[in-house]
């Protein structure tokens, strides 16, 4: 029992470092329909990703009133 898999590995997903588009993407998505249903934004908002590298995305890099991260050498 439990839930499938979000996405297949053979579907030819991005993986790695995310691009300026595929931010922008996702950011004018959740602007426009909020936040939730991660598992249907990617082909909805069309990112080639899995959901749940889009909801990690926008919940520690991308959502409004994050605090940036300053490092001290």
């Amino acid at each position: 029992m439990g839930r499938n898999p979000c996405c297949s590995k053979d579907e030819g997903l991005n993986r790695g470092a995310w691009t300026a588009m595929e931010d922008k993407l996702l950011t004018d998505y959740v602007k426009t329909h909020g936040e939730g249903k991660w598992r249907n934004l990617p082909k909805s908002a069309g990112l080639k990703r899995c959901g749940k590298s889009c909801r990690l995305r926008w919940l520690n890099y991308l959502r409004p009133g994050i605090k940036e991260r300053k490092y001290h050498s």
